[in-house]
């Protein structure tokens, strides 16, 4: 999680600041990973996570919100996705990392608030070396303009991860885009 305190006027002097700060420590960070050897898994391991990754998610973890139009947009929760990506994997048997985070907007708004866009790059490498990599996006408004980067910089982390989890399989979320097992879980709410 990157944290800054940005105290100057100027916005674009704010986002060039950001824009640093998370270049040097992405290096940093990428330095770190590079120094990890892959741990292949065994053809039991493999067969197993597989197996996990193809079922459909828990009915039970899907949460809705509102979506434009009275639509209700699925969605599965972070935690939870963290969660199940913890009991497929294993709590060590994978890692995030921040590839690239984008400044998309500053805005000041009358009464005095800060709106920050924020755009995320994030990579997930299973213990294999095996990766992917998705984008997320996040949103803020408070008074303090540290406040609105902090909120937007999680959402849009957030966001990534649960975006790039459901790529490794329909437990993980990717089953939220299939309309016939949304249609399963609304059947089984019903009853």
């Amino acid at each position: 999680m990157f944290q800054t305190d940005i105290k100057t006027e100027d916005s674009k002097t704010s986002i060039q600041q950001v824009s640093h700060l998370v270049s040097s420590r992405l290096t940093s960070q990428e330095q770190l990973s590079s120094q990890c050897a892959p741990r292949p898994y065994t053809s039991e391991e493999e067969k197993t996570i597989q197996s996990h990754l193809n079922k459909k998610l828990d009915p039970h973890l899907v949460s809705y919100r509102p979506g434009p139009g009275h639509a209700r947009i699925a969605y599965i929760e972070g935690r939870q996705a963290i969660s199940l990506a913890n009991d497929i994997f294993g709590f060590n048997g994978w890692s995030s990392s921040v590839k690239e985070l984008t400044v998309d907007f500053v805005n000041e708004v009358p009464g005095g608030k800060v709106q920050v866009g924020v755009s995320v790059l994030l990579r997930i490498t299973l213990k294999d070396g095996t990766y992917r990599e998705d984008i997320g996006y996040g949103a803020g408004e408070f008074i303090k303009k540290a406040d609105a980067f902090q909120k937007a910089k999680k959402e849009a982390t957030t966001d990534a991860l649960k975006r790039t989890l459901r790529s490794f399989g329909e437990i993980l979320g990717n089953c939220i885009y299939d309309k016939q097992y949304l249609q399963e879980v609304a059947n089984n709410r019903r009853r």
